[in-house]
């Protein structure tokens, strides 16, 4: 699966958001049914959803849905309502570990079976928010229908709670768990998810926080706002300076093999096969967001 820089969480309850949200250009929507939803206004919002998925994908919208949780499963009337060719997959919330994964993945097979579409053809990301799904972090990225781990934190919110951690402006207390999500996505050969940050209208404060997320290794994060996926999609793309340099490393290391060496000196650093390979692996990303 393509790597997703941006996630943009719309409400699923406000039909001209999801409308409006296409321009944000966020690599991905995810079209929110739980949180972010009133509790009355959940079953509306579900058949918002499933309306606006056709005029989305006209217009080459990635798209995933957050789905609730009922007091036993996943929601099933929500799986039923928006699994379908127009949606990538589904988020499910606060899994306690790989069993719950299983559990979402049974019960899309069986609406994909009902609906005539590939069974497996549905992805799911799960937040993990609660500190036994990031214990078993690595089990439930071996799920093979996970392509992402999601390793978000925010001020106040499930995973601050479920770990007793206190939030500060640098990420100190997140560090670790960070660190660990992009280990085990990595390990599981899944794609790490950062962030989230709340305080959406100070965009150097994400700007900050983006960057310490890119340093441990995320490739991409969550959003709360249209106006974050800009910076979002500026920070996990290579620049046009580091494809340019890394294009420079490949042809001196070309050179030198010509001359029968297996390494040199670029840029005053020393390089051989293993920094080619990675030069090689960023400009292949940044050539799949078009840079």
């Amino acid at each position: 699966m393509k790597p997703i820089r941006s996630f943009l969480f719309v409400p699923g309850n406000k039909a001209s958001w999801i409308e409006k949200s296409v321009t944000a250009k966020a690599d991905a929507l995810i079209l929110d049914l739980e949180d972010s939803v009133p509790p009355e206004q959940k079953v509306e919002a579900r058949g918002i959803v499933q309306s606006k998925l056709a005029f989305l994908a006209e217009r080459g919208q990635r798209t995933w849905v957050r789905i609730n949780r009922s007091p036993h499963l996943y929601d099933f009337d929500d799986m039923m309502a928006v699994v379908s060719a127009e949606v990538e997959g589904i988020f499910i919330s606060k899994p306690c570990g790989p069993e719950d994964v299983d559990t979402a993945a049974s019960m899309l097979a069986e609406v994909e079976w009902r609906k005539g579409l590939p069974v497996g053809s549905t992805k799911i990301i799960p937040l993990l928010e609660t500190a036994r799904s990031l214990q078993f972090a690595y089990e439930i990225g071996l799920r093979e229908r996970v392509p992402f781990l999601v390793g978000a934190t925010a001020k106040n919110a499930d995973v601050a709670r479920a770990l007793g951690t206190v939030w500060t402006p640098g990420g100190r207390e997140t560090a670790y768990l960070k660190s660990r999500i992009v280990m085990a996505a990595r390990a599981a050969g899944k794609l790490p998810i950062g962030g989230v940050w709340q305080q959406v209208h100070d965009l150097e404060g994400l700007r900050q926080s983006s960057l310490l997320d890119r340093e441990l290794g995320m490739s991409g994060e969550l959003s709360l706002h249209p106006s974050n996926v800009a910076i979002l999609n500026e920070i996990y793309s290579p620049s046009p300076e580091q494809v340019a340099f890394y294009k420079g490393m490949i042809a001196a290391l070309d050179q030198a093999q010509a001359q029968g060496r297996a390494s040199c000196v670029y840029d005053g650093e020393h390089i051989d096969i293993a920094h080619v390979k990675t030069a090689r692996e960023i400009i292949a990303l940044a050539e799949s967001f078009g840079g």
